[in-house]
């Protein structure tokens, strides 16, 4: 199953893309958590940041169409902070940290919750809030490969 977690992109540089995720009661996964208080999964709020992440990466200079997918290599120093719940937007900043020579990226990413009647909102401001933040690396897929268990 596929959850797109990205409604807009509200900005694009060289090295980073701010994008927003409306939330509504129409989230299949709310239904499950938390029964009588729905809010978005933390792992949620991780695979926006990713998804966030794969848009600026597909999009970047010189990336050609034919790039290999880029899958989730790690997540480092996760904090989670308020509750998105449904009416709010998580809005994803994610900046590119570092680029590996073997294709892997490494990002830095923060979402922030800002009420849906103020999409544009930015951290720092009185109605934005922290929901998540961390560091985490995309790598290539690669296929067929099987690590060795010795």
């Amino acid at each position: 199953m596929h959850f797109c977690l990205i409604d807009r992109v509200l900005e694009r540089t060289d090295n980073s893309i701010v994008t927003l995720k409306s939330v509504s009661n129409a989230e299949e996964y709310l239904l499950d958590h938390f029964p009588g208080f729905p809010v978005l999964p933390g792992v949620m709020m991780i695979e926006s940041l990713v998804q966030a992440a794969r848009a600026w990466a597909a999009s970047r200079p010189g990336n050609a169409p034919t790039d290999s997918r880029l899958v989730l290599g790690g997540v480092r120093g996760v904090k989670y902070g308020s509750f998105v719940r449904p009416g709010e937007c998580l809005r994803v900043e994610v900046l590119l940290h570092k680029a590996h020579d073997d294709g892997s990226l490494e990002f830095k990413g923060e979402g922030t919750v800002v009420s849906a009647a103020v999409p544009g909102a930015i951290p720092g401001d009185a109605s934005a809030r922290t929901a998540v933040s961390g560091r985490f690396t995309l790598r290539p897929l690669r296929i067929g490969a099987r690590p060795s268990h010795s």
